[in-house]
C-alpha cells in the first residue's frame, strides 16, 4: 500500500512535552527547520518511517543525521542487541565482539590496518588529531573551510556554521567557550582548490600534524585531482592524511569514500553508518600510527591515550558487527544507489522545469539542493544559497509527511519504491509554493 499522509491534531501528550523541553531541557527543541509551529516530539522509527507523539508517520530522510543507513529498528541491529544484552553490557576490558569486529573492519576498510573503539564521530576525529600529533611531534591541524568534524574545540574552527570567513588559512571560531588561542592551531583551506591547498601545506609543513578533510565535504563533491592532490603532497612531505569518514564510512561504499573515490588516506574516522543509532566510533589507520596507543607508544615515550569507560562496549560492537555484515549483501548499494539517484534526478529536473535557480550536489545517497544560480563546490559558493527557499522546502515536505534535515536527502537501504513514488509527487506539488518562499 502506498503511504498517504493526513495530519492529526496535537496530542495532550506531545503538548506537556514540548512546554517540558522549554523548562528542562537546555539546548531546546532539535528541528530540521526554524519554526516554532514545525516543533515535534518523536516516539518511534520502523524502516524509513518515524513516528511522533500525535502519532503522525513520516518518511524520514533525516535518518538520525545519517546513521540509520539500514533504516530504523533494522532487524539484525534488533536481533544484536537482544542477543548480547542479557550476557552484560560493558566492561571495561575487552570483550570478544570486539575483536571480531576490529578484523572485520581491518578487512574491508582500505586504510585500517588497526583500530581504536570510541563513543561516537566526534570523539573519533579528536583522537585521529591526537594521533597523528603524536606521530608528527606536531600540533597544528589544517582542515577545510565548511568541513564538519564534530563538536570538539579544534573541529569547530570554520565549519558549516562560518558565515563570515576570515582570509585562508584564519580560523574562525563557531563556539562561545573556546579558548582563543585553539585558532592559531588550525589552518583552514578552501575545499576544492588544490593549488593554494598545497601551496599553505608547502608553506606550513614543519608546523603541521596533519590535513584532516571530509571526502565528500557535507554535499561538495571532489573535484577530479583533488583528494589525489592531497594524497601526493602529503605522502612526499610525511603529513598524515585524515579522512574524516563519519558520514561517508560505510554509506558511499563498504570501504566508504576511500573505496569509493580510490584515494586511501594514512588515517580515518568512522562512526554512523554503521552504529544502528548506537553511540559508536572508531580510528582506523596504518599500524606504525596506530600503534602509538598501545606499547609501541610507550616504548618511544609518545604513547597516546584514547580509552573510554564505554569504548568498544558489546552492545555497540555487537550491532557495528552485525550491520556490517549485512551491508555485504549482494547488490545492497546498487539497488540503494538505484533508489537515491532517482530522487536526485527527479529533484534536478522539477527545479529545472519550475525555473528556480538551484543545483542538487553531493552523491545518490546523500544530496543536497543548493538554491543559487552559482556552482557550489565548496564553503563560499555555499554562502550564496537562497535561505528562504531552503527553509521553505523543509516545512513544505513536512506539511506532506516527509522530514529531511537542512542540509541533506539520506536515503536508506529501507526507503521503498513507493516512498520514493511518493516523495516525488509532493516535490511537484510543492515547486510553485517553493518558488514563491521569501523571508
Amino acid at each position: 500500500m502506498s503511504f498517504q499522509f493526513q495530519r492529526k491534531s496535537q496530542s495532550e501528550r506531545e503538548r506537556i512535552l514540548l512546554e517540558k523541553s522549554e523548562q528542562f531541557l537546555a539546548c531546546g527543541i532539535r528541528s530540521t527547520t526554524i519554526r516554532p509551529g514545525y516543533n515535534m516530539i518523536m516516539k518511534s522509527g520502523k524502516g524509513a518511517h518515524i513516528t511522533d507523539t500525535s502519532d503522525n508517520e513520516y518518511i524520514d530522510y533525516l535518518l538520525g543525521s545519517g546513521p540509520m543507513f539500514l533504516g530504523h529498528s533494522h532487524p539484525a541491529m534488533v536481533e544484536a542487541v537482544r542477543g548480547r544484552v542479557d550476557q552484560g553490557t560493558s566492561f571495561l576490558l575487552t570483550n570478544d565482539v570486539a575483536i571480531e569486529l576490529a578484523e572485520e573492519i581491518a578487512r574491508v576498510v582500505p586504510c585500517a590496518e588497526q583500530v581504536t573503539f570510541h563513543n561516537s564521530g566526534s570523539e573519533a576525529t579528536y583522537y585521529a588529531l591526537r594521533m597523528a600529533r603524536a606521530y608528527r611531534g606536531r600540533d597544528k591541524m589544517l582542515k577545510f573551510e565548511g568541513a564538519y568534524h564534530g563538536m570538539h574545540d579544534h573541529a569547530l574552527m570554520s565549519a558549516q556554521f562560518t558565515m563570515e570567513p576570515a582570509d585562508f588559512p584564519q580560523a574562525v571560531s563557531n563556539s562561545a567557550g573556546i579558548p582563543q588561542q585553539t585558532s592559531g592551531d588550525v589552518l583552514i583551506a578552501p575545499f576544492n582548490d588544490i593549488e593554494r591547498t598545497v601551496e599553505l601545506i608547502r608553506k606550513h609543513a614543519d608546523e603541521l600534524a596533519c590535513v584532516m578533510v571530509e571526502p565528500m565535504c557535507r554535499t561538495f563533491t571532489p573535484l577530479p585531482g583533488f583528494l589525489e592532490g592531497l594524497r601526493e603532497v602529503t605522502r612526499e612531505l610525511d603529513i598524515p592524511l585524515i579522512f574524516d569518514e563519519v558520514v561517508t564510512g560505510f554509506r558511499l561504499a563498504l570501504g566508504g569514500a576511500q573505496e569509493y573515490y580510490g584515494v586511501v588516506p594514512d588515517l580515518c574516522a568512522g562512526a554512523k553508518a554503521v552504529t544502528g543509532g548506537l553511540p559508536f566510533g572508531f580510528v582506523g589507520g596504518r599500524r606504525d600510527i596506530m600503534e602509538l596507543a598501545g606499547a609501541k607508544g610507550y616504548e618511544q615515550g609518545n604513547h597516546v591515550r584514547l580509552t573510554g569507560t564505554y569504548s568498544g562496549n558489546v552492545i555497540s560492537t555487537s550491532v557495528a558487527l552485525a550491520l556490517i555484515k549485512e551491508l555485504q549483501t549482494p547488490g545492497l548499494y546498487e539497488e540503494v544507489n538505484r533508489k537515491g539517484l532517482r530522487l536526485k534526478n527527479a529533484l534536478v529536473e522539477m527545479l529545472d522545469h519550475a525555473d528556480i535557480p538551484a543545483t542538487v550536489i553531493g552523491e545518490p545517497t546523500a544530496f543536497q539542493p543548493m538554491f543559487t544560480s552559482q556552482e557550489v563546490i565548496d564553503h563560499r559558493s555555499y554562502l550564496t544559497i537562497d535561505w528562504a527557499k531552503n527553509f521553505r522546502l523543509i516545512e513544505l515536505l513536512m506539511d506532506r509527511g516527509i522530514v529531511k534535515g537542512q542540509e541533506k536527502f539520506f536515503i536508506s537501504t529501507a526507503h521503498t519504491d513507493d516512498d520514493i513514488d511518493y516523495t516525488i509527487d509532493v516535490l511537484k506539488d510543492s515547486m510553485e509554493e517553493l518558488k514563491k518562499a521569501t523571508f
